[in-house]
């Protein structure tokens, strides 16, 4: 990625992060880069009306016109159209956290992430990468999409560090816990990543690409319903998927 590229975007975030005016002394100390370089994107983005600044001396501060092209971008994005409402029911259903990531080349991404009503909950961000794949059920679910050659390409390199007692550390029997949960339809962590935390995931294909469905939630909640979430991640599944 170009420097510029990423210059623009650690602005907008650390904007989002620090949530106030900020001058161009903060942002330049804040992002440790020269404030010559940060006064080249700055005067770009009030150029094209992205930032504009408060008050003499008051700082810069997004304007709103971020927003609304990140709504306008949404509101047509094409696969959360086709499955934040069914996500969104789900997740009414049993009130766990219910996600949809996207699986690349060397992991998935979260692309929609509801939560549940309750306080104790399960975390994940909208843009945030799947970690630990041998311990989630996402992460496992991005391995189960991969070809049988790159998934033994992943597993010539893998660490599988413990994340607790029951976190799969051996490869022939994550190749076995991948391959059962492939036949099945569904993948599952059982305080492997966490001790208290319960989650099953799912794979669809649509457009030539593959998803994950999760449902996530801490074991206390989530084992009386496991049967139910399992049973509402594959029917998303299936019906959100183009059968491709």
């Amino acid at each position: 990625m170009s420097k510029i590229v990423e210059r623009t975007l650690d602005f907008i975030e650390l904007f989002a992060a620090e949530r106030r005016p900020l001058s161009l002394s903060d942002i330049s100390r804040l992002l440790a880069i020269p404030a010559s370089s940060c006064h080249d994107v700055l005067r770009a983005l009030v150029a094209r009306g992205y930032i504009y600044e408060i008050g003499p001396r008051s700082g810069f501060y997004p304007t709103v016109r971020l927003l609304e092209l990140a709504k306008t971008i949404s509101e047509h994005d094409p696969i959360l159209l086709r499955a934040e409402v069914l996500l969104r029911r789900l997740r009414d259903t049993i009130d766990e956290s219910v996600s949809l990531a996207k699986a690349g080349k060397n992991t998935a991404t979260y692309l929609l992430v509801f939560e549940p009503s309750h306080p104790l909950r399960f975390i994940v961000g909208v843009g945030q990468e799947v970690r630990s794949l041998h311990a989630t059920s996402a992460g496992k679910a991005f391995l189960g999409s991969l070809t049988p050659e790159k998934f033994e390409d992943y597993l010539r390199t893998a660490k599988l560090d413990p994340m607790t007692a029951k976190t799969i550390q051996s490869k022939d029997a994550l190749r076995e816990d991948i391959a059962l949960s492939k036949r099945r339809g569904y993948f599952l962590n059982l305080a492997e990543s966490f001790d208290d935390a319960t989650t099953v995931s799912s794979l669809f294909r649509w457009q030539g690409a593959h998803y994950i469905v999760t449902a996530a939630g801490p074991t206390s909640r989530m084992g009386s319903k496991l049967d139910q979430a399992i049973r509402l991640v594959r029917e998303a599944c299936t019906t959100l998927g183009d059968g491709g």
